[in-house]
């Protein structure tokens, strides 16, 4: 058994962080229904691994009364929408959980469910700017610059919404209650960044964004073009691993500045650019590979499952569909995750299976069927 087996989640389809969050549980065991809207076009969840789908029309007075009942067996309810959605549907938590006092209740929202952005639209470079971070990310003399959309939308959103539920599982042994989760990807890329708050006052924070040890301004730590238009990462941040990557490349330490006079440091970093440009990254992997010089190859989506560390710890899978994707992580000895390796669900492909499983009857699932309440979408047969 998985760590999370007997686990019933409900996770209402949303957009990037939520399904993340959905599929983390599904990795781990839990039992995972996505509850998609009827008449979808299309699934919009690039995330549904493990997951089973069930379409419902929640607008309709009968559709919200079906979720209630799903919910009263159900353990978590991931809500991905904006503060009041729910509630207009008659199915925020207040309600829900007099219905089931057990229940998790999980909101997940970019700006949370207070405060003067609640209710607006955004995105993760919204919550990134907001949160204070956006303001630390970025090269010297350009504007700040979002990591794409991993930062606030996965980590501060998706990844700590599931902490979020498991905490609040384990706090259920023993309260035997329910709670709700007020997940902001605002507060939680936030959280994340909790580093940085706590070292601000240090030296190596100390000159302006793209100028520090940390954010781009150190030769040390640095990405550099190879030869062969690939690229290796540097973190030699500490004086033995420095000495280790100043020998590999070649260069005389008596001859080089102190490694933390940072007025050299644009100088240094143009003498190794150059260097780097002199070989492939397979000749400086030859060379770092066997150091703690804190240097590796900076992999592209092609090579990153082949490339023999990560073959060696299985860290990506293959679906049923040839698809490759990270093997769910971290690793737990006695109980890891067996992620599924069948193909995403279609929307509404599992209503008759999941229905039946919370007790309802084939008359009540065929009068919400004819009534356009809940709808099916068998897959086509190959044969």
């Amino acid at each position: 058994a998985m760590a999370l087996s007997g686990v019933r989640v409900l996770e209402l389809a949303g957009l990037a962080p939520a399904p993340l969050c959905g599929m983390i549980l599904a990795d781990f065991g839990a039992c995972v229904v996505r509850v998609d809207r009827t008449r979808a076009l299309f699934a919009e969840d690039a995330q549904a691994r493990g997951k089973r789908s069930l379409a419902i029309d929640l607008k309709r007075s009968s559709g919200a009364a079906v979720l209630k009942r799903l919910v009263c067996l159900a353990d978590v309810l991931i809500d991905p929408f904006r503060p009041g959605v729910m509630e207009r549907l008659g199915l925020g938590p207040d309600t829900l959980l007099k219905e089931n006092p057990r229940l998790i209740y999980a909101r997940l929202t970019g700006f949370g469910q207070t405060g003067k952005y609640a209710h607006s639209a955004g995105h993760d470079i919204n919550y990134l700017a907001v949160s204070g971070v956006l303001s630390r990310l970025g090269r010297k003399h350009e504007n700040p610059y979002a990591p794409i959309n991993l930062l606030a939308d996965f980590a501060g959103g998706g990844v700590l919404c599931a902490m979020g539920i498991v905490t609040a599982l384990y706090e259920r042994t023993k309260s035997g209650k329910g709670q709700i989760i007020d997940a902001s990807m605002v507060k939680g890329v936030a959280y994340l960044s909790s580093f940085l708050w706590k070292t601000q006052n240090l030296s190596f924070w100390g000159r302006p964004r793209g100028e520090n040890l940390l954010d781009g301004g150190a030769p040390f730590y640095e990405v550099y073009k190879t030869s062969d238009g690939k690229y290796m990462a540097v973190g030699s941040i500490e004086p033995p691993f420095y000495d280790l990557f100043i020998k590999g490349l070649g260069l005389d330490p008596d001859k080089l500045p102190s490694q933390f006079s940072v007025s050299e440091w644009p100088e240094m970093k143009k003498k190794i650019a150059s260097i780097f440009a002199q070989k492939t990254q397979a000749e400086w992997c030859c060379i770092f590979d066997s150091t703690d010089a804190c240097v590796t190859p900076v992999l592209s989506f092609d090579e990153v499952a082949s490339h023999q560390h990560n073959k060696q710890r299985s860290s990506f899978i293959k679906n049923d569909q040839e698809e490759i994707s990270p093997r769910p992580a971290p690793l737990l000895s006695r109980t890891p995750a067996v992620p599924s390796l069948t193909r995403d669900p279609l929307i509404g492909e599992h209503t008759e299976e999941v229905l039946t499983e919370f007790g309802f009857t084939k008359e009540e699932i065929t009068k919400l069927h004819s009534d356009k309440v809940i709808e099916f979408h068998k897959p086509k047969s190959n044969l």
